[in-house]
């Protein structure tokens, strides 16, 4: 028996999550069911590096799954993307030691929130950024982003569906970066709670839109109340971007 890591995308638009729900088309699902024939019909159980919620994408999500088989890392991803849905795409696929944990060896992740700021909604980006034609000073944003930067109780940003009782997390980036008509936020962290990077973008929407001020930030983390937080940004500009290790 051995043990495969891969790097997968997926857009999200089309899946109830990552994780396997009973009559749920979930990301989860689609991987061991396309193990499963590889396999002869043996399940194969699938480990990811965490959850994406539904209509969430990534770009790069890493997962690990043990076989009994001895293919070439080459082959797995060709055999892997023909049985697959053209939602999900393997990109790397290699061996590694067997002690190797998707999850809990997780060192950094990446995740990136998208907004179109154009005046009309484009058809063909509604599924992959949220579009917000508000006037947004970008300035402020980048002040805000500055004060989530290294280790914080960040109970403030996140679900009340979180399950995790330590919100302790350290955010080693957080950058504003301008592309044509979007704004992507970008976060690096070791870790991230349930809808935390959704909500850190709702509240910066409402600091570049003059809702809020950038320097209510302090404030906010210090009082771990999620009710003092911005509205949660909707699931579809999200991705998981990369995943270290």
């Amino acid at each position: 028996m051995q043990r495969m890591k891969a790097t997968i995308s997926y857009d999200g638009s089309g899946f109830s999550g990552y994780q396997v729900q009973p009559d749920q088309r979930t990301v989860q699902s689609e991987l061991e069911s396309a193990l499963r024939k590889m396999h002869k019909g043996t399940p194969v159980k699938v480990t990811g590096s965490g959850r994406t919620d539904a209509g969430v994408h990534a770009a790069g999500q890493v997962i690990h799954f043990d076989t009994p088989y001895s293919i070439k890392e080459e082959n797995w991803i060709k055999a892997l993307n023909t049985m697959l849905p053209d939602d999900i795409v393997i990109l790397k696929v290699e061996q590694v030691p067997e002690d190797f944990h998707a999850r809990f060896d997780v060192k950094k992740k990446e995740y990136r929130y998208r907004v179109l700021r154009t005046e009309k909604p484009n058809v063909f980006k509604r599924a992959f950024t949220y579009h917000y034609p508000y006037q947004l000073d970008v300035g402020a944003i980048e002040k805000a982003a500055a004060y989530i930067l290294g280790e914080h109780d960040f109970s403030s940003f996140c679900s009340a569906k979180t399950e995790v009782n330590d919100k302790v997390r350290t955010i080693y980036e957080a950058e504003i970066i301008v592309e044509e008509n979007e704004l992507v936020f970008r976060f690096v962290g070791n870790g991230f709670l349930y809808n935390m990077v959704r909500i850190l973008g709702g509240t910066f929407l409402e600091v570049g839109s003059g809702k809020r001020s950038a320097d209510d930030l302090p404030a906010i983390i210090e009082s771990k109340e999620r009710s003092n937080a911005g509205k949660t940004a909707p699931a579809h500009g999200l991705y998981l971007w990369s995943v270290t290790y």
